[in-house]
């Protein structure tokens, strides 16, 4: 018999002789199969199976950190809030929704109204040719809170906020890893929410600026935590507050947002590092508040307006 005959063939292609192996598992390979390794070959099977088993590398708050680095929540957020935009001013059926502060019928539907004067449980309009009757938050509306984080009043309102976002938020997903931080930006954003409807009951309020406000308090906490400076930052939002108060900006949702923010920090930074798995149960606990303080204030506007 040959010396050609009875060469071992590459276990991926079989009509390749070779007389290279696997350091792991000894399997023939060839060359286009071949991956370097510190010493020898090894085959793409066993390097698989090496990088299955190779711990993630995390972040300081045990988020996943090449994830993170991407800044692919941030980027779908900003494109979200773009998207939500634009069908705003298409159910408008005009451009003015992109120039001015006017209620669109998407904002009629998704914005949040916590009451409307005259016992007025539901909104009834037009959407693309359907009608649709949306109750408002105190008749149950309590998707609005979240909803409304997504609809912004003219083109100016979007263009602070996604700048914002896009500043600080790839900067704390990077630090946070991308659950973490999409929680914290959800979590902030409903605590606006939840202040607006504690105390501007009576308005209808839309936008991504509460989670925005929440991402300044979470920066805070964690750049403490990571020994880094907040001189800027603090600046930075002491401008936005004293803007807030001239412009006549939803001040309860902003502040709001703030406080969801830096107790989002408090979750982040005042976990024992060996047990960041409690994060989540922070998390929870936060969101059951807002839900209750909700369930509370609905309570309230039921016995003194009989909306319910």
């Amino acid at each position: 018999m040959s010396e050609e005959q009875t060469a071992p063939t590459c276990y991926r292609h079989r009509n390749r002789q070779t007389y290279l192996r696997c350091v792991r598992c000894d399997k023939p390979i060839c060359a286009d199969c071949r991956i370097d390794a510190p010493v020898g070959f090894q085959c793409p099977d066993c390097v698989a199976a090496g990088r299955r088993t190779m711990r993630q590398t995390r972040s300081s708050f045990g988020g996943g950190a090449r994830a993170g680095a991407a800044g692919t929540v941030t980027k779908v957020l900003i494109g979200l809030n773009v998207a939500v935009f634009l069908l705003a001013a298409i159910s408008a059926g005009s451009l003015a929704a992109a120039t001015g502060s006017m209620m669109t019928p998407l904002h009629w539907i998704g914005a949040e109204i916590g009451f409307l004067p005259g016992f007025q449980t539901s909104v009834t309009v037009d959407v693309f040719g359907l009608e649709v009757t949306a109750p408002v938050v105190a008749a149950g509306g309590y998707y609005r809170m979240i909803t409304a984080m997504f609809l912004h009043f003219g083109v100016i309102h979007l263009l602070f906020n996604m700048v914002v976002l896009w500043l600080l938020g790839r900067i704390l997903e990077r630090d946070l890893g991308p659950a973490r931080f999409l929680t914290a930006y959800m979590l902030s954003g409903l605590a606006g929410s939840v202040a607006v409807y504690l105390f501007s009951f009576d308005t209808s309020t839309a936008g991504a600026s509460g989670a925005v406000y929440g991402l300044f308090g979470l920066m805070i906490l964690i750049n403490r935590k990571l020994k880094r400076d907040n001189q800027g930052l603090y600046v930075l939002l002491g401008l936005n507050l004293v803007l807030t108060l001239i412009m006549g900006f939803s001040f309860a949702g902003h502040v709001g947002g703030l406080i969801g923010g830096l107790a989002c920090g408090a979750i982040l930074t005042f976990t024992p590092r060996e047990r960041r798995s409690l994060h989540w149960v922070g998390f929870a606990v936060l969101l059951v508040l807002l839900a209750v303080i909700t369930f509370f204030q609905t309570g309230l506007l039921d016995n003194q307006y009989d909306i319910v």
